[in-house]
């Protein structure tokens, strides 16, 4: 019996990551994520997925954050039966990211159809918080390292990746196959979390490739973070970050935290308004073992910025003056809080917005980053007027010569190495450093190319009908 895969997301692309594995007669989804950035991506989350969701056996989540999970709901509302295995922490976070999407999406639609901004009448959301609670119960947790074996004599394991809380490389073999999804990899030298466990086999490995092209700059992040903080406040202005919820804003917390402590930065009202970002921060305490803060560090960032729960105290933070932080979701500004604040504050040049995590393109961040004057958002023009800076050194993903770093620790080549999760001069700048480096057999595949595990070539699947 043949073992397939075909690439059913982030090819080309830094979201919508989502692999199906046939093996061992079974079917496999190596993560369930949403598309985000431009229309030509979103416009797949709309469409039926190339495969019937009741013909899927199971879900393996690499981790938690929305390009790799925010389908799900979909999946199961549309006829998906099985479990989705995952690491504890990914399940904590999944049980607030998922219905704070729906909640989102609900919010997008309503605010199209007040002001009739959608070409939809009436615009519909996604889905919808309710659809996200709804998925929760198929999740079953797994310790990280531990082979755990599923339907079919397939054998499953996570290994720390180093991302975010929960984040794994997933393993698995089956059929006399060793296949190594890496999902997002974290840093080797993060202050925070701790570096992604080496693997030394595989047979067939997916590596991501977001950094594929770039490296991270040597200079502290914290030193910029203060130089930053300090020219806005000595302008009276409010700093906009946007940021993600899960692992961002609990990073750039303990940052604050110990530039404030230090003397570094003065004491200006800090404001954490983001509810999933505060639930994450809890779920950042209670799994300490994945991470470097100690109890007192944990302890000393929670109490960084003040929490700002109801929709009605976010709206008042447009209306203070500054100087004074804000830290809000979405790190993209794709949608929540954070489009509040940019609109209420990107016009004013005494204000800062400032970005510390990758940008996916045709997403607002993007934009911004782009040096464009206006960007649209609850179907206006926003001028943006505001200085905007960047800080990737913040970044949770390993850059080029980290993840270069980490394949070294094979010991043996794949027989196939497939660069997935970049767009494509990332991709492919990774692919030709794999083949020359290391001299590995590695390529880039497209969407939809479904691929046999014996050596065969591809098969172009661009067209492929639902299975």
């Amino acid at each position: 019996m043949h073992a397939f895969l075909q690439f059913l997301g982030a090819t080309g692309t830094v979201t919508g990551s989502k692999y199906l594995l046939e093996i061992a007669g079974k079917r496999l989804l190596i993560d369930c994520g949403l598309f985000q950035g431009y229309k030509t991506l979103r416009v797949r989350n709309w469409a039926d997925l190339p495969v019937a969701p009741d013909s899927i056996d199971a879900v393996i989540l690499t981790h938690a954050h929305l390009d790799h999970s925010g389908y799900l709901p979909l999946l199961v509302r549309n006829g998906f039966k099985g479990r989705v295995h995952c690491t504890h922490a990914t399940a904590d976070l999944c049980g607030i990211l998922l219905p704070d999407s729906g909640h989102l999406l609900e919010e997008e639609a309503r605010w199209a159809n007040l002001r009739h901004s959608s070409r939809h009448d009436p615009a519909l959301p996604l889905y919808t918080e309710q659809d996200a609670r709804g998925c929760l119960p198929a999740l079953v947790t797994h310790p990280f390292d531990k082979t755990v074996t599923l339907d079919g004599d397939i054998q499953l394991r996570f290994r720390p990746a180093g991302h975010i809380l929960g984040s794994a490389v997933v393993e698995i073999e089956a059929a006399g196959q060793h296949l190594v999804f890496s999902g997002d990899l974290g840093r080797l030298h993060d202050p925070v979390m701790r570096p992604p466990a080496s693997v030394q086999h595989a047979d067939w490995l997916l590596i991501e490739s977001t950094y594929g092209n770039r490296q991270h700059g040597q200079d502290d992040p914290r030193v910029r973070l203060g130089e930053i903080v300090r020219s806005t406040v000595a302008r009276g202005g409010v700093l906009v970050i946007p940021t993600f919820a899960v692992g961002r804003a609990q990073v750039l917390m303990h940052h604050l935290e110990a530039l404030r402590r230090s003397g570094e930065i003065p004491h200006v009202p800090t404001y954490l308004n983001s509810p999933m970002a505060i639930d994450a921060t809890e779920i950042f305490v209670r799994h300490q073992g994945e991470h470097r803060l100690n109890h007192d560090q944990c302890a000393a960032m929670c109490k960084m910025a003040v929490a700002v729960q109801s929709p009605e105290e976010s709206m008042a933070l447009n209306e203070h003056a500054g100087p004074m932080i804000i830290l809000s979701a979405s790190g993209m500004a794709t949608g929540g809080r954070v489009l509040h604040h940019l609109r209420a504050f990107a016009p004013d040049p005494r204000n800062t917005i400032l970005f510390t995590g990758y940008q996916a393109g045709g997403t607002r961040g993007a934009a911004i980053l782009g040096g464009a004057r206006t960007v649209r958002m609850f179907g206006e023009e926003v001028p943006i007027r505001a200085h905007v800076e960047n800080i990737p050194n913040f970044s949770a993903h390993a850059d080029a010569d980290e993840i270069l770093t980490w394949l070294r620790g094979f010991s043996q080549p794949p027989k196939q190495t497939f660069v997935i999760h970049g767009e494509p001069d990332a991709a492919d700048t990774l692919r030709r450093r794999i083949a020359t480096e290391l001299g590995w057999s590695v390529s880039v595949p497209d969407y939809l190319d479904r691929v046999r595990l014996d050596g065969a070539p591809h098969e172009a699947g661009a067209n492929r009908p639902r299975a």
